[in-house]
């Protein structure tokens, strides 16, 4: 009876753990040429995202019932501060945000990023949600000259570069 118990409250705080045992994000990354620019879908789960936009605010951010001119500078301020695209190393290009899609229990959230010529690689650094979660991984699957590639980043590999 005894290992039943401790078998039955090992399951019960697994299961608990497992509601949302991790913290991810998937970025899909296409370079589109032709426009000199970089089309961003960045899928976050609504809970964690929502914990990291409602820090510093009076009162807790909803993507869904905050009013929606609010939400947009605050997830505009949260991406500009977090992900970080340059041509080279330092540098910091402008984030054009475009809108936000609500899924199940994440959102996607949409951007570009200009770019002044074209190029074959792009350097990232990619930080969100990190200063919430320091468990945090952020994906980035990348679509460029017919080439796919995969990236991970998280706490201490912050930054790389993607080449295609």
């Amino acid at each position: 009876m005894r290992h039943f118990a401790v078998l039955f409250f090992a399951l019960l705080v697994s299961l608990v753990a497992a509601a949302h045992a991790y913290h991810a994000s998937i970025m899909e990354l296409h370079y589109n040429p032709p426009k000199q620019q970089l089309e961003v879908s960045l899928k976050v789960f609504t809970d964690d995202f929502e914990k990291a936009l409602s820090v510093g605010q009076p009162s807790s951010i909803s993507l869904d019932q905050s009013p929606k001119p609010q939400v947009n500078a605050l997830v505009t301020a949260l991406l500009r501060r977090s992900i970080i695209f340059g041509t080279k190393p330092g540098e910091a290009l402008p984030i054009q945000f475009i809108g936000i899609q609500k899924e199940t229990d994440a959102h996607w959230l949409y951007f570009a990023v200009k770019l002044a010529k074209p190029v074959n690689g792009i350097y990232l650094r990619h930080l969100l949600l990190e200063d919430t979660f320091p468990d945090q991984m952020n994906i980035v699957n990348v679509e460029a000259n017919g080439k796919k590639q995969s990236a991970l980043f998280k706490e201490g590999d912050e930054s790389q570069k993607l080449t295609w």
